[in-house]
């Protein structure tokens, strides 16, 4: 009798135990104000969410505000499995990977209707295959419009850029800034309001959602919204470590792809609505608006062609093959 109590406690235990090792606490990372303020932390937090909802013993903590990581430190984070998921702008993990910097290349994009149909072409299959062969993978797309912030003329023209002191989010940018005759000053995007506080910088370009949730607004002069001519489109997608992500049985796997398609989907609709209540809030704080005329456009374009994507073509392997596939992209 005691043997048979001893072994049903035994086996009690044992269940208890596998019980117990299928619930799984992941931890998210990202570099933007928390509190539903950024839409890369709601699509976090909605992938959070929705997988607590879909009861699978998986719960993900998520750490706003690089309180976990720095904004650049969470590409190794991630590929490492220190870290489970991340939002994260690709393009500062260009200095591993030199052909990120395609995901935010001067006038590559356009538009929130193009970068949709980017995410479904052969320039995007090789770049998730970079990211794949680091150690992550991609859980929701995320393309974001930006413009370019100053305090002490409207950036319109190359020449009106000629001699400021501007933060680029990435190499290519810098390039094209510098080609400008600018002179350059290289920060995350959450440092941009410090910078420009203490005239480190005179202004900068980042996306829509960092320009509004940043409050750069309270340093700006001038902003040079996206508009019909957005030259500035930066890849900023949901990543999950591939360690991490094979280590979930296959229901908590699931959960997860279903809630990254979601949250991308959520934010595909939000996408061009960040452009809006960027212009919204910044009127509202006595901020001038501008846009670029498509000759102002042209203008960098042709700047951007003769250096950035220059650089890029003759330095990154398939470098050329790259652009090609992003332009043949209709």
């Amino acid at each position: 009798m005691k043997r048979t109590m001893l072994l049903a406690a035994v086996c009690s235990v044992a269940l208890t135990g596998g019980a117990i090792a299928d619930d799984v606490t992941l931890r998210a990372s990202h570099q933007w104000p928390g509190g539903k303020g950024d839409v890369r932390d709601v699509m976090v937090q909605m992938i959070a969410d929705q997988v607590a909802e879909d009861d699978v013993g998986l719960t993900i903590q998520v750490f706003p505000g690089a309180s976990l990581f720095k904004p650049r430190d969470q590409w190794g984070a991630v590929t490492k499995g220190q870290v489970d998921l991340t939002a994260f702008p690709l393009d500062y993990a260009s200095g591993r990977h030199p052909e990120f910097s395609a995901t935010l290349m001067p006038g590559l994009v356009g538009n929130h209707e193009r970068a949709q149909r980017l995410n479904d072409s052969p320039f995007m299959d090789a770049i998730k295959e970079s990211i794949d062969k680091a150690g992550a993978m991609v859980l929701a797309d995320a393309w974001l419009a930006g413009g370019f912030v100053s305090s002490e003329e409207c950036i319109t023209t190359p020449e009106s850029a000629e001699g400021q002191v501007l933060r680029a989010a990435g190499p290519a940018f810098e390039e094209m800034l510098a080609g400008a005759g600018a002179s350059i000053a290289s920060m995350p995007s959450s440092e941009i309001y410090t910078g420009m506080q203490t005239n480190v910088l005179t202004g900068a370009n980042t996306s829509s959602g960092s320009l509004v949730s940043y409050r750069i607004y309270e340093v700006a002069k001038c902003l040079t919204a996206p508009g019909e001519n957005a030259l500035w489109f930066m890849y900023e997608p949901i990543l999950m470590s591939k360690r991490s992500f094979d280590k979930l049985n296959e229901e908590q796997q699931q959960a997860l792809i279903e809630a990254g398609k979601a949250a991308e989907e959520y934010f595909a609709a939000e996408a061009a609505k960040l452009d809006d209540k960027l212009i919204q809030v910044y009127k509202d704080n006595g901020v001038e608006v501008v846009q670029m005329s498509k000759e102002n456009y042209d203008a960098w374009l042709a700047i951007a062609k003769e250096t950035s994507y220059k650089n890029f073509a003759e330095k990154v392997p398939n470098g050329q093959k790259l652009i090609d596939d992003a332009l043949a992209v209709q």
